[in-house]
């Protein structure tokens, strides 16, 4: 199939580039690399239109049901230009500043609220993650407000907690390079609370330790110490 047919849908324009490079798309994947300009809005419309279908195979008339009239397109918007965002944009830019003052003591950055959604059932996640940084004369300082934003685009995306915090702490070290980085979640899944058990007071918790965190088991009981017990 030619992947510049007027009639071929974006999806599988977009899918066709990824298997070209060889990379993969998993739901928790970002392909920003693979969408061309304007690309974005005509997935939104295929979107839209395979959840027309959807609602129809659910026997939900649409036509002439007022409240679910729109909410294909509703839904489609929600999912492509909100609660998945971080699938199909690129990073948020991240100024550096280089340690001019040598800072080497442990800083912590959080709560920060986290939204994204779980994976097997597109259920909420909703949480709060702790981040602590060990710097040293060579890392790369960056704004409080940005770790918040790497964390919404990773979050972005369809996730499962524990893959979640890993790619968080990946792309923290590798914007910062410190000696090393420490991330705790603690968050509310509604696979659990909305469907299956329905227990509504469970939570996850998970941490990533990486470099001294791991080595020093003094500085990691102190960023635990300092962090709040509860949510």
């Amino acid at each position: 199939m030619n992947p510049d047919n007027e009639g071929t849908p974006v999806s599988v324009k977009i899918r066709e580039r990824i298997a070209a490079s060889r990379k993969r798309y998993f739901a928790n994947d970002n392909i920003a690399e693979f969408i061309q300009p304007g690309e974005l809005e005509k997935l939104l419309d295929e979107v839209a239109d395979k959840m027309k279908g959807v609602l129809s195979s659910m026997v939900i008339d649409t036509e002439n049901d007022h409240n679910t009239g729109d909410t294909a397109r509703r839904v489609a918007k929600m999912y492509v230009n909100e609660v998945f965002r971080g699938r199909y944009v690129e990073p948020p830019t991240i100024t550096e500043f280089p340690n001019v003052g040598h800072l080497n003591e442990l800083m912590i950055v959080g709560p920060i609220t986290v939204r994204s959604a779980c994976s097997h059932h597109f259920c909420p996640v909703i949480g709060k993650i702790w981040i602590g940084v060990m710097p040293n004369e060579h890392t790369n300082v960056i704004g409080l407000s940005k770790y918040a934003r790497l964390a919404e685009w990773v979050m972005g995306r369809p996730q499962i907690q524990e893959e979640a915090v890993v790619q968080l702490a990946d792309l923290i070290m590798e914007k910062t390079q410190p000696d090393g980085l420490a991330i705790v979640m603690e968050a509310s899944h509604y696979c659990m609370a909305w469907r299956g058990v329905k227990d509504m007071d469970s939570k996850m918790i998970n941490s990533v330790m990486r470099g001294v965190f791991l080595k020093d088991s003094t500085l990691r009981r102190e960023f635990l110490s300092l962090i709040p017990k509860k949510v």
